[in-house]
């Protein structure tokens, strides 16, 4: 059985049982993180010294923290090919984009935007630097938008562990307050998304308690 350690509205929490969801598998959950603590009791830091989440532990085994770790391990210990090819050609296809998504869209969506939008104080806003950040936000999304073009999902036609890094994101950016370019080709992917149960039941979820007034 898995464990999963972190709180529901935690985005990297949200990719990994995205991804149990996708894969079928069972799992337990324990909230940690934020309000929630537990993440800096020794017990938690004896899992992960960094007390971040999310942790997994599969059955007895060693714990894992670093979402994208997780997410690979599940992948290659439950993923089917199609999922995660077992050829290395096919496989750095979908790891390709599962890394763009990380590094390109994560670190522009997070912080620059979501934190800026949800996470600080309306009085305290830099809609300057909100504006500039969905401007930078936007020319990855059109890389993606180039590429949804050709293929029903990021890395092809199929779900891949690509779309877990790349789609667990797009519930908040198509929700928050924000002005968004306009991407045809990516809100029709969205909307896709939006209509598989374990999206729904893993992403789609509130942030509410998460936002400053």
């Amino acid at each position: 059985m898995l464990t999963v350690w972190g709180r529901k509205s935690s985005s990297n929490v949200q990719a990994v049982l995205w991804c149990i969801g996708e894969l079928g598998l069972g799992y337990d959950r324990i909230d940690a993180g934020f309000t929630y603590g537990v993440n800096n009791t020794p017990e938690f830091l004896a899992l992960n010294p960094n007390g971040t989440v999310p942790v997994l532990r599969d059955d007895d085994g060693e714990p894992l923290w670093e979402s994208a770790a997780i997410l690979r391990y599940l992948a290659d210990r439950y993923g089917t090919d199609d999922f995660w090819p077992k050829d290395p050609a096919r496989r750095a296809q979908v790891d390709k984009w599962a890394e763009w998504s990380k590094i390109n869209v994560a670190l522009n969506f997070s912080a620059p935007i979501f934190w800026r939008v949800v996470r600080t104080a309306p009085h305290l806003r830099d809609d300057a630097a909100i504006k500039a950040a969905i401007a930078a936000l936007a020319a990855k999304f059109d890389i993606a938008e180039r590429q949804l073009e050709r293929h029903a999902f990021l890395a092809g036609d199929k779900l891949t562990l690509a779309d877990i890094q790349f789609g667990h994101l797009l519930y908040r950016y198509f929700d928050i307050s924000i002005e968004r370019p306009a991407h045809e080709r990516l809100q029709r992917y969205y909307r896709n998304l939006t209509e598989r149960p374990a999206f729904r039941e893993h992403v789609m979820v509130s942030y509410e308690e998460l936002r400053v007034l």
